[in-house]
């Protein structure tokens, strides 16, 4: 009897909401007001089961697109980020019912203490922000970030099984999104000036497009190639036409950083077998400071201002290279003009920042004229492109020092993981999922996307797949002190 009045309430309210939208639509022509009984059903599956509407959330991220609203001053990502609205919501409901709910285990990992850190300080530059109402829409977005990609996957991610499941999910989608890119850049002979273009909506621009399948690629390389080596040839001939898509869709989007990226994923990869993974980030720090201490002394680093008049955006992605090493090409100058800005407009806020999004308000007065470029003027409101830079200016020293030791931590801590496991599919996701992180890495050092809804997925969820390595890993070591076989899942 409770059923069926379960289910007569379920039918009265879904055909309900069904016309509601379609009045609703054909009154106000805003035919997107369609999705709301798909949006219905998907609170319903919430409150039935919410671990399938989390593998949902997953296979979203990669097609979810930015729309705009109210004079291009608001946006939202759909289908993904009301998901993840709904995400934390539930969290705080599931916390409410039993405060414990979150294991100890992950609490008393570095890597949880560094971001809850990350987030706590992220609390106080807001507090202090010289553009509270942009700091405060930074901090929401890097709650529900945080919830969806760092603290359910604990919950969703508990066998071998969870981890496949987990990589088609993704995978599936993203191809789709580079095969349509690469399709639609064909019909501009794969021209460099036209890969905006190409992207559509499917992508913030070709640094996002670029950042997000480069991430991924490890993935496909190193943890999945060597898992199907020995599987059916029709297996291996279909994951290596997956990697050349891949390939042509990094290499077609037109993105230096990366390349780049890709290729230092390659030496973390290499280091993390010869157990000099955790001498990484030192050498890398060891490098910039070196880098700085030669290019500030006398104001050194003004003898590399560009020539106005031969700096700007080449058409050819060879010239583009070119001349990047000659110092004439645009986006990298104008990088050189943003950074500089940055480390001078840091002295006057370096414990707080200015507050998260309030750069651009703030950075012009401390540019130097002398590296300004045809872009200066800045339309799109974009900020430091240095994710270092971006942490000093924004929210202070502890900020940036912060983000420094957590990548530091990474990738110690996935060389540590990588040795301890004798399980052959842990290892493979371990070094892959390292990797990930380190081409997001890369990519970040040349941007700031890592509270980007795609970005931070494909940060955030490898990390927090370390940790639950960290404790799989622990527990085979104990089966394996106690004589016992560890368990296969």
């Amino acid at each position: 009897m409770f059923a069926d009045t379960q289910y007569r309430w379920f039918s009265i309210t879904s055909f309900s909401v069904l016309f509601i939208a379609i009045i609703a639509a054909v009154f106000t022509g805003h035919y997107y007001l369609l999705a709301a009984p798909i949006a219905y059903l998907y609170v319903v599956l919430m409150g039935v089961n919410w671990k399938t509407a989390y593998w949902i959330l997953l296979f979203t991220i990669p097609p979810s697109i930015q729309l705009f609203f109210n004079g291009d001053t608001v946006s939202i990502t759909l289908p993904d980020q009301p998901m993840m609205w709904l995400f934390l919501g539930l969290l705080l409901v599931m916390l409410a019912r039993n405060p414990k709910i979150i294991p100890e285990w992950y609490w008393r990992d570095p890597m949880v203490l560094i971001v809850v850190l990350q987030f706590l300080w992220t609390i106080v530059a807001v507090i202090y922000s010289e553009m509270l109402f942009y700091s405060f829409k930074f901090l929401l977005v890097k709650s529900w970030l945080l919830v969806a990609f760092f603290v359910f996957p604990i919950w969703i991610f508990k066998e071998k099984k969870d981890f496949v499941k987990g990589f088609f999910i993704m995978l599936v989608p993203m191809l789709l999104t580079i095969i349509v890119i690469l399709v639609h850049h064909s019909f501009y002979g794969f021209a460099f000036h036209k890969i905006q273009r190409a992207i559509t909506q499917l992508y913030y621009n070709h640094v996002d497009y670029s950042t997000v399948i480069s991430m991924y690629f490890p993935l496909l390389l190193v943890t999945c190639w060597p898992l199907v080596r020995r599987r059916h040839v029709l297996i291996k001939a279909a994951l290596a036409l997956v990697i050349i898509i891949f390939i042509a869709g990094i290499g077609f989007a037109y993105a230096r950083a990366a390349v780049v990226a890709v290729i230092f994923a390659a030496v973390v990869g290499v280091a993390m077998r010869l157990r000099l993974a955790n001498l990484v980030m030192p050498g890398f720090y060891a490098v910039i400071i070196l880098l700085m201490c030669y290019m500030v002394p006398n104001n050194k680093y003004i003898s590399f201002r560009p020539d106005f008049e031969h700096t700007y955006m080449r058409k050819d992605f060879a010239d583009h290279v070119i001349a990047t090493f000659r110092g004439t090409d645009m986006s990298s100058m104008e990088r050189l003009y943003r950074w500089i800005a940055a480390v001078r407009m840091s002295g006057e806020r370096p414990v707080t920042g200015v507050g998260p999004r309030a750069f651009y308000y703030f950075y012009k007065p401390y540019t130097v004229t002398s590296f300004r470029t045809y872009v200066s003027r800045n339309p799109e409101q974009s900020t430091t492109h240095n994710y270092f830079l971006y942490m000093l200016v924004e929210q202070g020293w502890p900020a940036m020092i912060l983000y420094a030791i957590f990548m530091v931590v990474v990738f110690a801590k996935a060389q540590k993981i990588y040795h301890r496991f004798k399980d052959k599919f842990y290892r493979s996701v371990t070094i892959g999922l390292a990797m990930t992180i380190a081409v997001g890495f890369i990519n970040n050092f040349f941007s700031e996307l890592i509270e980007t809804h795609k970005v931070a997925a494909l940060f955030y969820i490898p990390v927090v797949m370390l940790v639950i390595l960290d404790k799989k890993s622990r527990d085979e070591q104990a089966q394996i002190a106690r004589g016992e076989e560890p368990v296969v899942l």
